[in-house]
């Protein structure tokens, strides 16, 4: 009996060494190769589609729609895929929004850049209200911030689920005289 307890204690030894060396395994891919990170949210050019300019002779005012054509990108930098949620994109001018567009829920796959072309219709009685729009069209250049809020989960290995939440703000410099994005800084954040 001793002989049979002997090779069935190294028998448990081995396979408890193997099990303790695949969870290491696990761990160190989950915290190094598969480590969920932000997706990356670019603006990748703005075009003003429409300029609707109405005199409203009654209430003694000027109403203006502006319509924007918003091309933005969304990388996924994970190793598996990013579900997220319906999420949405702000446009702000000097601090105050001017504008928002949702982002339909979906799925980005592993390393993928997925394109959103997105019509955004600009509050324009706040951007007429502020009384720095003259001088920065005079100027030529129309600065301009983005804000998105992405949230998600990423699946590690199809049981581990992270849930991640990316915010990226841009501030554009939009050229008047040509309707293009000109400089464009972003900064992003995530929280897991």
């Amino acid at each position: 009996m001793k002989v049979g307890s002997s090779k069935g204690g190294k028998v448990c030894l081995i396979v408890t060494g193997i099990l303790i060396a695949i969870v290491l395994l696990i761990v160190i891919l989950a915290l190094t190769v598969f480590k969920a990170k932000h997706p990356v949210t670019t603006v990748d050019s703005m075009k003003l589609e429409d300029v609707d300019v109405k005199l409203d002779i009654a209430k003694l005012r000027v109403d203006l729609n502006v319509t924007l054509d918003v091309n933005l990108s969304v990388k996924n930098p994970n190793k598996v895929g990013f579900k997220y949620s319906d999420s949405t994109a702000q446009l702000n001018y000097r601090g105050q929004q001017i504008g928002e567009v949702p982002i339909p829920a979906g799925e980005i796959s592993s390393d993928q850049t997925k394109g959103f072309n997105l019509t955004l219709t600009i509050m324009a009685d706040r951007l007429l209200s502020n009384s720095q729009l003259f001088s920065d069209v005079t100027s030529g250049t129309l600065p301009l911030n983005t804000f998105s809020r992405i949230s998600g989960k990423v699946s590690i290995m199809g049981f581990i689920k992270v849930h991640v939440v990316s915010y990226t703000s841009c501030d554009i410099a939009v050229n008047i005289s040509n309707r293009t994005v000109g400089n464009q800084e972003c900064h992003y954040k995530t929280k897991l």
